[in-house]
């Protein structure tokens, strides 16, 4: 299975500004904007080059999977799914409608390609956890399993008891994506990958904004562990 579909070709990607044209057709209250704009990096890199599910394979047992975790703000996440051929984009403006699918926060039963409900800060990672342990289960070592956490996450007990559990249990599948903009209430010491590291998880810190980088960051081997990767993004998104 290769990554994903190519972009619809109304909007096909030529820099950042295709995809913030999506999103701007995203109109109406509450839109939580740069939440959702310090996603939008991570995700596209993540989608466009990493990521082995589409339009096509959303229902494959061997799809990769992506839970968003950070579901306040999932305009970027949305932009992203449309330009990949998930949705017709046609459904981005009636984005938060009582009648549209694309609510405020995804909804799995409405959007293709969407693996959880989300909005609740504090259980995509959890959730995670359990679908990297239901797949080894079911003898299924290939695909990935991603998530993609805000770090205000992490002031969620949640968060930590699945990171202790993850790194010992050895889910090399299991994959973190954590959007770092200083929002936490506590920190810690050497940083967030440290609190991974503790657990045993292999860690990457990175320009959040840094497609390169973010690819390099993503693609690294790791054998045995679990991993994150530590999307550092300025605190003005």
């Amino acid at each position: 299975m290769t990554p994903t579909a190519p972009v619809d070709a109304r909007f096909r990607y030529e820099g950042l500004g295709a995809l913030m044209a999506l999103m701007a057709l995203m109109t109406g209250a509450e839109k939580h904007g740069p939440a959702a704009t310090s996603t939008l990096d991570a995700l596209w890199v993540l989608y466009d080059r990493v990521l082995r599910v589409g339009p096509g394979s959303a229902g494959d047992p061997g799809r990769d999977r992506f839970l968003l975790s950070k579901g306040h703000g999932p305009m970027a996440y949305y932009a992203v799914l449309a330009a990949k051929g998930f949705f017709p984009v046609d459904w981005l403006g009636g984005f938060g409608a009582y009648d549209s699918p694309l609510g405020h926060h995804p909804d799995r039963t409405l959007i293709p390609g969407v693996e959880i409900g989300s909005g609740s800060l504090g259980h995509g990672l959890p959730l995670a956890v359990g679908s990297a342990l239901g797949l080894r289960a079911q003898g299924l070592t290939d695909p990935a399993v991603w998530v993609l956490i805000g770090d205000a996450e992490l002031d969620e007990g949640s968060n930590h008891e699945a990171i202790a559990y993850a790194g010992p249990a050895g889910l090399e599948r299991l994959h973190t994506i954590v959007i770092d903009n200083d929002s936490a209430t506590h920190g810690w010491r050497g940083g967030i990958a440290s609190r991974f590291e503790a657990a045993g998880w292999s860690a990457v810190t990175v320009d959040g904004r840094d497609h390169a980088a973010l690819h390099t960051a993503y693609t690294t081997p790791h054998p045995g562990r679990p991993h994150v990767v530590v999307a550092r993004v300025e605190k003005k998104h």
